[in-house]
């Protein structure tokens, strides 16, 4: 096969570079399928990855992105056949084995998701890491209990990829959405997208946060960790289920146990990551039913490969809004 493009990360000083190359499918990592990629998308992960901002990538020299849709070329793995669409995220994926970011992809076959049925390449990657996320929070929140009619179900960061998608799910389930978000003109998109209601960031007192406050929500997805997450663990009702997501603003959690002991509230870690394949091909499933977002294609922007390094800097400096697509076609 010849040559095609890849975007690859490299390291040298302890400063990270990235640049387009061209590589062979015997170049890249080992793997026992082979897919030609439709679809990328651009998650804050790889941004930190790709600019070096956050200690990402494990292994240098490694191609970017973590996520992927594409096509099935060959496998050696009866699960996987020629033709096959496949998604393809999480795990080592742009971080210490080759990604998403190249025209070509050989992956190990247990990373690999077939295709849910009514899904496309494209919405794959609309949704991507960020859109799996907010899934299996919600997935996890139900487990706990969360309903529509229970209350209030406050949605952190968004504007974000998982905000935005956890925004839709949520309003197209039935509940009553409450977006916080620092960017006050975004109010009309997180309304179109389902939101009833929209609390700005700069409204609210988080530097005294008390043990436990008012009682506001019934569940709550937090993109930001810090000070946020602290005092949503203190505002939520009982037995209601929080789930951290993110640390866009903070990796440090100063609470009590009040929350969890006083009102059972449930903290849930959601790791997209390490999420087990059988929950993971369910959550995508659904991702493809009764989760399915309604307004993807407002909260989606798509770029041709070699843009793809003009974006970094916009997540970084929190001025991206919804997803990025990267269309590895165009270019």
């Amino acid at each position: 096969m010849d040559k095609f493009r890849v975007y690859r990360l490299r390291e040298a000083d302890r400063k990270v570079t990235a640049a387009f190359e061209e590589a062979t499918i015997d170049e890249l990592d080992a793997g026992e399928v082979v897919v030609r990629v439709g679809y990328s998308c651009v998650n804050y992960k790889d941004a930190l990855a790709a600019t070096g901002a956050g200690r990402i990538i494990r292994r240098f020299p490694c191609i970017g992105g973590i996520d992927l849709s594409g096509t099935v070329v060959e496998s050696s793995d009866p699960r996987f056949r020629k033709g096959d669409a496949v998604i393809g995220t999480s795990y080592d994926i742009g971080v210490a084995h080759d990604g998403g970011y190249a025209e070509y992809a050989r992956l190990k076959a247990d990373w690999l998701v077939p295709m849910p049925k009514g899904m496309s390449l494209f919405d794959a990657m609309a949704l991507g890491t960020a859109g799996f996320t907010a899934a299996l929070a919600i997935v996890r929140m139900e487990h706990e209990g969360l309903k529509p009619g229970n209350g209030p179900v406050a949605v952190t960061g968004a504007t974000g990829g998982v905000g935005s998608v956890a925004i839709d799910i949520l309003a197209g389930l039935g509940h009553h959405v409450v977006a916080v978000t620092g960017k006050e003109q975004e109010s009309a998109y997180l309304k179109d997208l389902g939101a009833k209601e929209v609390v700005l960031r700069s409204s609210l007192d988080l530097a005294k946060i008390k043990p436990l406050d008012k009682a506001m929500w019934a569940g709550a997805v937090d993109n930001l960790g810090g000070d946020m997450l602290a005092w949503l663990a203190s505002t939520m009702n009982i037995g209601a289920p929080l789930a951290a997501v993110g640390l866009a603003a903070s990796m440090e959690l100063k609470t009590t146990v009040a929350p969890f002991i006083l009102r059972g509230v449930s903290l849930l870690g959601v790791d997209s990551v390490n999420c087990p394949m059988p929950q993971r091909r369910r959550v995508w499933e659904r991702l493809a039913g009764d989760l399915k977002p309604r307004h993807l294609a407002a909260m989606t922007r798509t770029i041709p490969f070699e843009d793809l390094p003009k974006v970094f800097d916009d997540f970084l400096k929190a001025r991206v809004r919804g997803r990025v697509v990267v269309d590895m076609a165009a270019g």
